[in-house]
């Protein structure tokens, strides 16, 4: 059998490259002429970068540039096999990942570092770009990668605001002389799963913010922040942000993609399978393996999972779910999704013990449901 292994990560785990390798053994133990095909998903959020340059045989670059707050850190961006695409998540040099709890504060963090990046693959050569937005620290509308690409952001007196979300109060106009070139001439798929509008009681602030660490006062004050940057956007574009649907995503990053990138949206697992070519891929496939850390409610939700198995079902490929801990009360729902659904713990091993030894028990509950899907067994 021809079988395509597209995991997600097992979070705290396995990467989605490890798990899918240990599949692969699974399957191979089950039946040395199986022929397993690895393509280590994600669902465009944390660790899509990663799955991406994995499938593809691609490589990182690392650079120094700002943190949310300003200070000097050490990021990477993704140069996926082709060699002309690279990926770039906002929440690798502006994400919440790079502070600690209390230092969280969208009234000056920035987005500035993932300008920076950009900046830095467009001089490698870069053209195409996939971008993520999951897990931002900031709430700056996007204003800091503009500003790193060039960008005038000016207040009344014509200079050039400070860096963050508090900021973009002063903001009185936009100079887009300077704002690198190359953006016009490139694409960007965003990968983003987010219909927020920029503001009001469903945009970026309200809804994000307060994980962002604003308080209760600072969630207005973002939010008027952002509805000046939006009037002024407006007046020089003609686009109004406000509440379009999607510009909240990333603390209003998605706004200033919307507006001055030539960009298309779509959710997170859409872009990664387009990226896998994972369509070409099931058209001569006899079974799908995917799985995940833990499988609920949520992962009805756009997850990983849920997209390999609607692709697979499109083209009549049965799809076995492999994840650490599946959850009692989605079982059934589960069981209607895929042909199959196997957990790591059980009665017998649990969570904690799972987690001692996720490679080898996940290559032999795979080993397992090979065998099981092999003789027709009842799931």
């Amino acid at each position: 059998m021809k079988i395509l292994i597209a995991p997600d990560s097992f979070k705290g785990t396995l990467s989605a490259l490890h798990a899918a390798e240990a599949m692969a053994e699974g399957i191979l133990e089950a039946d040395p002429t199986n022929t397993p095909i690895l393509l280590p998903a994600a669902d465009g959020g944390e660790g899509t970068m990663q799955s991406l340059v994995d499938a593809t045989n691609g490589k990182f670059v690392s650079l120094f540039v700002e943190g949310p707050l300003g200070h000097l850190i050490l990021a990477r961006y993704g140069m996926l096999g082709n060699g002309s695409t690279c990926v770039i998540e906002l929440a690798e040099a502006s994400g919440l990942m790079r502070l600690a709890e209390q230092d969280r504060n969208p009234l000056i963090t920035s987005s500035f570092g993932t300008g920076q990046l950009l900046v830095h693959a467009l001089n490698e050569g870069c053209r195409d770009f996939i971008i993520g937005l999951g897990g931002s620290a900031t709430n700056d509308g996007g204003a800091g990668i503009l500003q790193a690409l060039g960008m005038r952001l000016l207040d009344s007196n014509g200079e050039e605001i400070p860096r963050g979300g508090a900021a973009l109060q002063q903001l009185h106009t936009i100079d887009p002389l300077f704002f690198d070139p190359r953006i016009a001439e490139s694409t960007f798929l965003i990968a983003a799963d987010v219909t927020n509008p920029f503001i009001g009681p469903d945009g970026a602030s309200a809804v994000f913010g307060p994980q962002k660490g604003a308080t209760d006062t600072d969630v207005p004050h973002l939010d008027r922040c952002l509805a000046n940057f939006a009037d002024i956007i407006e007046r020089r574009t003609g686009i109004s942000l406000h509440y379009t649907p999607g510009a909240g995503a990333a603390g209003g990053a998605g706004g200033a993609f919307q507006v001055f990138f030539p960009s298309t949206f779509q959710p997170g697992i859409n872009v990664v399978l387009e990226t896998l070519r994972f369509d070409e891929h099931l058209a001569t496939a006899d079974l799908v393996i995917t799985g995940e850390g833990r499988s609920d409610s949520q992962t009805f939700s756009g997850k990983t999972p849920y997209g390999i198995a609607q692709s697979a079902h499109q083209a009549n490929v049965p799809t076995l779910l492999i994840s650490g801990v599946v959850t009692p009360e989605s079982r059934v729902a589960l069981g209607e999704l895929f042909t199959c659904v196997h957990a790591i713990t059980s009665e017998r091993i649990s969570v904690a013990e799972a987690m001692l030894e996720p490679y080898r028990l996940l290559k032999e509950t795979t080993k397992q449901a090979i065998l099981q899907f092999k003789n027709k067994e009842e799931c």
